[in-house]
């Protein structure tokens, strides 16, 4: 549980968390050389823009996007976490119905925040988040009205660390008791209870479910501070996350993004972690398979495109083939140039040795290379920049892949997405940081549209394209 009063310190300029933009590519009045961001434009521009009819879409597609953290952090994996959780559904449905709270969120909540670990610890001062449902010291003793003793916890925990070495069960059994007793928060039902009054309180000060659910993590005076900013109070979390931009209600963006801490995207994971424990009680078997998509790389690359569905390109005539029937399109340096981009001229530096081009690894499936045109003149609009992003690789064949491992740390042995044409790479070297903190802003917004998944490499952003993308195809000019 998050929920300090005052936004915390930024974390480093890439990690800095960002919102969604709601913007369409059109051209500069009087200059048809290169297109713009212009946020706001409308959903008859925009197929990203946000509508309420569009409310339940975008809020799916978030929690989807944003899956992955829980996927990578559960301990023993998604399904041993959430067999945890489920342990404790008797209790969460009792502290749920005493406050008047959906018990299927407050689970949600236990599942991310520890897991379903009653003795998880964020601090080990234990003044920070702390059990089950990670409360803050402050906040159960002061908001929430509950026994907590830091110190004495903190003591026993060392007695109990030493019983845990020596195997002495009833020992730890005893002192497991006391510390409960001294500090509620390591007591389950005494924290479901306080989590679950914590989200009443915080639904009536605010008005609504969803940002009791955000100011849980974000805390309730950060939240009011943001909707202060949009100008509005009364009005969906969706509205606010997607409708906020460094262009469009940019103070209440500023806000959000000043956090720093993922508050802004905790509604979105909580989704998440629902969506987990469906699964884990009407389908463990689909779980187990999406959990392994998740975990194969360090992003939720492979979940857009399974390599048992996909079609890679074994060798160069493959995809030279590609090539002629349009389902790789080439690079064009005059058109990149317009959406702010430029090709790295080392791309494809390996063809020689396999007596193809440098041209024949400078491509992408055209829903792709629609979506790299997206970033490149979002960038260049909400920077103000004239600088371009510089693309580093794009679609390979398995047998460059192979040339590649030999010099490249990074290059995978395994299924690599870019023999598919749906990954592209952006070097890590901006002109300005304006730039970067753009791109940051960029991928964190197809992100929540779950249109990407993307991974930050030592120098550059691997970037995978999902097929539900082609909806940006518009964004290309013929």
């Amino acid at each position: 549980m998050r929920m300090a009063s005052l936004p915390r310190r930024a974390l480093a300029l890439l990690a800095v968390v960002v919102l969604a933009v709601v913007a369409v590519v059109v051209l500069f009045p009087g200059d048809t050389s290169r297109p713009r961001l212009v946020p706001g434009s409308g959903a008859d521009n925009d197929p990203l823009a946000y509508t309420p009819a569009r409310e339940s879409e975008f809020a799916a597609a978030a929690a989807r996007g944003h899956a992955h953290v829980i996927y990578a952090k559960s301990p023993g994996g998604a399904r041993a976490s959430a067999a945890r959780t489920a342990r404790y559904r008797s209790l969460v449905e009792a502290a749920a119905e005493a406050a008047e709270v959906e018990s299927d969120t407050l689970e949600a909540i236990v599942l991310l925040e520890s897991a379903g670990r009653p003795d998880a610890v964020a601090d080990p001062q234990l003044e920070g988040a702390v059990g089950l449902t990670q409360i803050l010291a402050e906040t159960g003793r002061n908001l929430l009205g509950m026994k907590v003793d830091p110190t004495g916890a903190r003591r026993i925990g060392r007695s109990l660390r030493r019983a845990t070495q020596r195997g002495d069960a009833a020992l730890v059994s005893r002192l497991r008791a006391r510390r409960r007793a001294v500090d509620e928060r390591f007591d389950p039902p005494k924290a479901l209870a306080g989590a679950a009054r914590y989200l009443k309180f915080a639904r009536e000060q605010l008005g609504r479910t969803d940002l009791a659910v955000v100011s849980y993590h974000m805390g309730i005076g950060n939240l009011q501070n943001v909707l202060r900013a949009y100008g509005e109070d009364d009005i969906s979390y969706a509205r606010l996350y997607f409708d906020s931009t460094p262009l469009e209600h940019a103070e209440a963006y500023r806000r959000l993004a000043a956090l720093g801490d993922d508050s802004a995207t905790y509604l979105w994971r909580v989704h998440a972690a629902r969506e987990i424990m469906r699964l884990y009680r009407s389908d463990p078997a689909r779980l187990d398979r999406i959990a392994a998509l998740q975990t194969a790389k360090n992003s939720a690359e492979e979940l857009l495109h399974p390599e048992q569905e996909s079609d890679p390109f074994a060798t160069p005539s493959e995809l030279r083939d590609a090539y002629d029937d349009e389902r790789i399109v080439p690079l064009q340096r005059a058109t990149l140039a317009k959406y702010g981009l430029t090709i790295d001229p080392a791309m494809g530096e390996l063809a020689p040795r396999l007596k193809r081009r440098k041209a024949t690894y400078r491509g992408l499936r055209p829903t792709a290379l629609a979506l790299l045109a997206y970033v490149g003149a979002g960038v260049r609009s909400i920077s103000g920049s004239e600088g371009s992003l510089v693309v580093t690789s794009t679609v390979r064949d398995e047998r460059y892949q192979r040339l590649l491992l030999a010099r490249n740390r990074e290059a995978t042995p395994n299924y690599s997405l870019h023999t598919t044409g749906w990954a592209f790479d952006i070097l890590r070297a901006y002109v300005s940081r304006a730039q970067a903190r753009a791109l940051q802003f960029m991928l964190e917004r197809l992100q929540s549209h779950d249109l990407i998944a993307w991974v930050r490499e030592p120098a550059a952003i691997h970037v995978t394209v999902s097929a539900d993308a082609r909806r940006l195809g518009a964004v290309l000019e013929p």
